[in-house]
């Protein structure tokens, strides 16, 4: 079973058990669709059952050529954009120790590039890379997505320079289509390591997929307790019965949502869970922002937030609830010292534990706020942990599916992306955008 725990006993001020429970039969009806596929975009329903069916074969694979790079490589940098790139971002960053960058490794560190078109940031890791033993990692399933394209033709063309095309050869894996598309046809032809994107699992849904595991496992952290973590919760929440958390977290934000709370705002007290609300974001953003309908989802790091965000979120306009991750367990002890002078009158805390102070800062925020007419949920997770992370990511996973459904979208295409690539292309003068390119220059002479 799984170990993640979902409170919502502080919603009920905005919205009462019945309306929340009216939206049960929504809620047993979308896991319907998930498990028999028969919703919209059902051919993207790879990731639910991905977990039980990883084989240890492939992880084993990953973790092969994860320790090739590591073994041989000071930098590997992970190119990818969206999907491709936050999910092993928010693990890596959540294991991490948080001045990693700082201090040696026995390993490779794990860049990333290929998520912007940001010259100095390209330049800078031209830079940093220059006579450095890297590798890369490029992900993408057509290997056309511009950022990433980018982002690899330099590194690429820097990597053979350095090393000559057949060590290069030996430093890129390939992450992408099975069979077609630009990176598959170069990676055939170079002869790079590569493993599949499957055709029916979303970006934003990758992360347990090797777009995520080669990253997270070239980074040092263990993929098989990831994948494990990510299977109690797939049993945890096959049934559509009254213990199923992922039902209640997606009946209570839909309703929520009815109730006029249109802003949801993911909240940590934990500064190595930045990253995993960024995913977060991605993940409901796109999946549930169709047909002028939608939850908007943003996210604080909190206490540092409550010294910027906390004003709005306490006074301003209530049409936002707060959705908090408590982490029971710190990986470390660190005890507050007595001072004889006392001038910073912290005596009163002297002999706590530093998470003791900050659970009490989590605990007066949320009944603050509560106060203050913020709807808020509780998720805890035992710790930071492979097991713990894979248990959250699959956790918000079906929940996103099982709460699109509620909301009536297809929480699994994306068409609003494709806006501002086909105007990007245009004023580019690409290829096959010669109509759209006039068309857009006379809305601009305007």
């Amino acid at each position: 079973m799984g170990t993640i725990k979902l409170n919502n006993a502080d919603v009920l001020g905005a919205v009462s058990a019945a309306d929340i429970e009216s939206l049960q039969h929504a809620a047993e009806a979308a896991v319907e669709k998930l498990e028999k596929g028969t919703g919209e975009g059902n051919d993207f329903l790879g990731w639910l059952h991905l977990p039980s069916t990883t084989s240890d074969a492939l992880l084993d694979e990953v973790e092969a050529a994860a320790a090739q790079l590591r073994n041989s490589c000071e930098y590997v940098v992970a190119i990818g954009i969206g999907g491709s790139y936050l999910g092993a971002k928010a693990v890596i960053e959540a294991l991490s120790d948080s001045f990693a960058a700082y201090k040696p490794s026995k390993g490779a560190k794990v860049l990333f590039a290929g998520q912007n078109i940001g010259e100095d940031y390209l330049y800078d890791l031209q830079e940093l890379l220059q006579g450095k033993n890297f590798g890369i990692v490029v992900i993408s399933k057509s290997g056309t997505t511009t950022e990433p394209a980018i982002a690899f033709r330099f590194l690429k063309e820097m990597l053979e320079k350095q090393v000559g095309k057949a060590e290069a050869a030996k430093r890129i894996i390939a992450i992408t289509d099975a069979s077609k598309g630009a990176l598959r046809k170069l990676a055939e032809e170079e002869g790079y390591k590569t493993f599949v994107i499957p055709d029916n699992v979303g970006g934003r849904f990758s992360v347990l997929t090797p777009v995520g595991l080669v990253p997270i496992a070239v980074a040092g952290f263990d993929v098989k307790a990831l994948v494990e973590g990510a299977r109690a919760m797939e049993a945890a929440t096959a049934n559509a019965d009254a213990d199923n958390v992922v039902m209640a977290y997606a009946k209570t934000r839909n309703a929520l949502y009815r109730a006029g709370k249109k802003i949801e705002i993911l909240v940590n007290f934990h500064p190595k869970l930045h990253y995993v609300s960024e995913w977060w974001k991605q993940l409901y953003g796109e999946s549930e922002g169709k047909d002028h309908k939608g939850i908007f989802p943003a996210s604080v790091d909190d206490t540092t937030d409550l010294h910027s965000m906390g004003q709005w979120i306490q006074d301003g306009e209530r049409t936002i609830f707060e959705t908090v991750i408590t982490v029971e367990k710190q990986a470390r002890t660190l005890v507050i010292p007595s001072d004889e002078a006392n001038l910073d009158c912290l005596n009163y805390i002297a002999g706590k534990r530093v998470d003791e102070v900050n659970k009490m800062a989590e605990l007066g925020t949320r009944l603050a706020h509560v106060d203050g007419g913020v709807p808020t949920m509780v998720i805890t997770m035992p710790e930071i942990s492979e097991k713990c992370l894979g248990e959250l990511i699959y956790f918000f996973e079906k929940a996103c599916g099982v709460s699109g459904y509620i909301l009536e979208v297809n929480p699994f295409n994306q068409p609003g992306v494709e806006a501002y690539k086909k105007n990007m292309f245009a004023l580019l003068n690409k290829p096959g955008y010669e109509a759209e390119s006039a068309a857009i220059q006379a809305k601009l002479a305007k």
